[in-house]
Order: C-alpha cells, then sequence, then structure tokens
C-alpha cells in the first residue's frame, strides 16, 4: 500500500463511514475494483486502525453531548433515578447496543470470512438502498424524547443488520429509527451515538491482532495517514449530513447504493 493509497481509502472511510452508504463495503469494494494487490495483513491493519479515526472523529463532534450523558449516567446510578432525560437517553443507547455485542459474538467468523466477496456486498448495498427508500416514505415526528426501550431495541436490531458487508450502519439504524417515529435529525443523532460503543468494542478486540501484526510497523506511515484524514474527513462528513437531513431526505443515499451494488455485481458478473 502506497501513501497515495492510503491517503485514498482514509478519505473513503472519513465520508463512508458516516453517510448512509457502507464504509466497510467501499474499503473492500475500492481496491479489488481498481485491481490494487495489498497485502492482508497491511490491510487488516489499516482498516482496523483508519475505523478508529473515524471514531475519533464522531467522539469530537459529539463531545459536549458525551460529556453530558455520561455525567447523567453516573447521577442515575447514585440516584437510582431515571427521570432525567440525558439519564434515560444514556441507558437507551446502551440497551440499543447490546444486540449489536450479541451479533457481532455470533456472527463475527462469518461476517469475516465468504461474506467480504464482492456479489455479497453488492446485494447488501442494494438491500440498504431499498430499505432506505422505504423508511423515507415514513412520515416521522418524535425526538429523542419519545424513544422507548423497545424502540432502542428494534434500532439495535438494525445495526446488527449493518455487521454485514455493504450493509450501512449509520442506513440501517437511522432507517429504523425513523420506521420507530423519529425524525430524521434524532434518529440520526441516536444512530451516531449508538456506534461509539460498538466502534470502541471492536477496535479494542480486533486491535489485539493488530499489535501483534507485523505490518503494524512496517506500514505503519501509510497507517497513519490513513488515520489523521479519516478523523478530518469524518468530522466534515457528520457536520454535513446533519446538515443535508434537515430539509433532505435519505433518497439520495439510497439511490446511490442501488446503483454502486447494481455496478458491483454487475463487474464480478462481468469478470466472473
Amino acid at each position: 500500500m502506497t501513501i497515495l493509497q492510503a491517503v485514498f481509502l482514509g478519505i473513503i472511510q472519513g465520508i463512508t463511514e458516516f453517510l448512509p452508504v457502507s464504509s466497510t463495503a467501499h474499503l473492500a469494494a475500492i481496491p479489488w475494483l481498481l485491481g490494487w494487490s495489498i497485502d492482508p495483513d497491511v490491510s487488516f491493519a489499516f482498516d482496523v486502525l483508519v475505523q478508529l479515526g473515524t471514531l475519533a472523529a464522531v467522539i469530537l463532534y459529539f463531545w459536549e453531548a458525551l460529556a453530558k450523558l455520561i455525567a447523567a449516567t453516573l447521577r442515575s446510578l447514585r440516584q437510582r433515578s431515571l427521570a432525567d432525560p440525558a439519564a434515560r437517553l444514556a441507558w437507551l443507547l446502551a440497551l440499543a447496543t447490546i444486540p449489536a455485542v450479541i451479533g457481532g459474538l455470533l456472527f463475527r467468523d462469518i461476517i469475516s470470512g465468504t461474506l467480504q466477496q464482492p456479489v455479497v456486498i453488492g446485494f447488501f448495498l442494494l438491500a440498504t438502498g431499498v430499505f432506505l427508500l422505504w423508511a423515507g416514505r415514513i412520515h416521522p415526528g418524535k425526538n429523542l424524547e419519545g424513544l422507548s426501550a423497545r424502540d432502542a431495541i428494534w434500532i439495535g436490531l438494525g445495526q446488527v443488520v449493518a455487521l454485514f458487508p455493504g450493509a450501512s450502519r449509520s442506513g440501517w439504524t437511522t432507517g429504523v429509527g425513523m420506521t420507530r417515529g423519529l425524525d430524521r435529525i434524532s434518529a440520526t443523532r441516536f444512530a451516531f451515538l449508538m456506534a461509539i460503543p460498538i466502534m470502541i468494542g471492536a477496535g479494542l478486540v480486533e486491535g489485539l491482532d493488530v499489535v501483534q501484526n507485523p505490518a503494524l510497523t512496517t506500514a505503519l506511515p501509510q497507517i497513519l495517514a490513513g488515520f489523521l484524514v479519516a478523523a478530518v474527513t469524518g468530522l466534515a462528513a457528520i457536520a454535513g449530513l446533519l446538515r443535508f437531513l434537515r430539509s433532505r431526505s435519505l433518497n439520495l443515499f439510497a439511490g446511490y447504493c442501488l446503483l454502486a451494488g447494481s455496478f458491483l455485481i454487475l463487474v464480478w458478473m462481468g469478470r466472473g
């Protein structure tokens, strides 16, 4: 992997991690489409650590909100009360995380194996596009204060679907949130916040393998470049998406997923 390839993939990761178009799909498909020959050890270390760049971005963007949620959670433990809306939201975020933790443990080997094929990624992109179109037809109106425990569990199940390559995490969790009555901005904010513990957990688990990976030292400049670029572009993507959704629907991203999925499948068929 060259520095230019690392920077390019870092930009792609930073943008697609938060836009509802699947970062995993892009990181897997782009090198395949461009015919890049990247050492598997380097690719694994890069993918893990560049995702930490986008984790840093979402933490930085929501730093004030996260600090309030943590403080409210500690108060709720001391007072044994969920009267504070921030504390209630924090516990709903924790509840929404549980399905993805279970799903990740159950499906980890399958996801990291045969499901990485371009044709599978293409079909999951198509499914994401169809789902976003359907979710966009719903006209929800409640904010996060109206979210229930049942809603949180359903959104958490959306994050289980998003474990599969090509199924966008932000797309599925935002879309499910909208089907549960949340407005676009509230659904998107909840989706971003609930991604943080999952991204931290995944980073810790996979980080243990990365530390023992020889590519961590041999490809360190490329990995650092990808990390920094992903963090910067991730911040821009979060801010841009929230501004976009204040006045527009998810249809643009749905159309992109449908086109990208179809293109990937057609290329795979042509090369087969």
